[in-house]
């Protein structure tokens, strides 16, 4: 049996900027956390030679291209696996629909475990390349190259996107007492609320490919932002983070009318008023988690409970994808 798993992650700055409609004009930045929540992937040969899929469905079939999960069925395709029948199981730790980029952390582990299925040795940017090709390129998805890539490599890194495409990949140098402060001080709130990300992000794609100056010049800000974060992170600044956090939401908000509601928008201004200084909802937005800074999580964590939301206990992690 071949195992594999892959991390969930969160944006600490430039989010947005990943998508091809925009990173194609202007180049595209940001800073990406791998966390301790992970997707997991199960494969074990079959007698029959079928294929045995159980996600939160069950398909048992005969051939690769009768499979209904549109990433195993390409997956399988582009590792010229239709001929070797297979039991895939896959599970998380943290539910779709929240924010951390689980449709690629299940698209890196379930390739990784695939190469592990027929032998190879695949290295991490590979491995980030082929879940691109698979979610942007086969099946055109509107999402950009973040999640893939924070998946693959795991820790805490800067992406710089070329206009051609091309991820370079480097950690960010951030001080350890640093790391230990952002970590112990960071929070995680559960909204209730599941979103599809696609819906979110394919709005935002529209109106940069229509050359939209309103959302151009807010993703050109939220990149500048990203950079921001990254020279605060550096320099051990954390206040300074905190509220690049707060401008970062704001500017997120303007990009869609989906992006949060009313009880999103409440909890968000009564957290800043017990103990968090700084915050925004992770992911593409419309639900998912709301991640705040606070120096004081005692109070935060208490008026939180208080108005309803559940923490979810989340640390950085250091690892990507890997077999087990």
């Amino acid at each position: 049996m071949i195992v594999a798993k892959s991390p969930l992650r969160i944006t600490l700055g430039g989010g947005g900027t990943d998508l091809a409609s925009y990173y194609e004009k202007k180049g595209g930045f940001l800073i990406s956390a791998s966390v301790d929540k992970y997707v997991y992937v199960l494969i074990n040969k079959t007698f029959d030679n079928m294929y045995l899929l159980k996600y939160s469905k069950l398909e048992h079939v005969k051939k690769v291209s009768e499979l209904k999960h549109p990433i195993v069925r390409e997956a399988l395709r582009m590792l010229d696996l239709e001929k070797s029948g297979m039991e895939i199981c896959s599970m998380a730790d943290i539910p779709a629909g929240t924010g951390l980029g689980s449709s690629s952390a299940f698209t890196t582990s379930l390739l990784c475990a695939l190469h592990g299925f027929r032998g190879d040795i695949v290295d991490t940017r590979t491995l980030a390349e082929e879940a691109c090709e698979i979610e942007i390129g086969r099946l055109g998805e509107p999402i950009g190259k973040q999640d893939q890539y924070a998946s693959s490599y795991g820790g805490i890194i800067c992406m710089t996107i070329q206009k051609d495409g091309y991820v370079e990949v480097m950690p960010l140098e951030m001080p350890q007492e640093t790391f230990y402060n952002l970590e112990d001080n960071l929070a995680f709130f559960f909204t209730g609320y599941s979103h599809s990300a696609g819906d979110i992000l394919g709005e935002q794609d529209r109106q940069s490919k229509c050359g939209n100056g309103d959302m151009i010049k807010n993703l050109d800000f939220v990149k500048q932002l990203g950079l921001d974060s990254k020279r605060a992170l550096e320099n051990g600044d954390l206040g300074q983070f905190a509220e690049i956090m707060n401008i970062h939401w704001e500017y997120k908000k303007k990009r869609s009318n989906g992006m949060t509601n009313p009880e999103i928008n409440e909890w968000y201004d009564y957290a800043l008023k017990n103990g968090a200084s700084g915050g925004k909802l992770i992911g593409a937005g419309g639900g998912g988690f709301l991640m705040f800074y606070a120096e004081n999580k005692v109070k935060l964590r208490d008026a939180m409970g208080k108005a309803g939301l559940e923490e979810v206990r989340i640390r950085l992690g250091k690892g990507g994808a890997k077999l087990l």
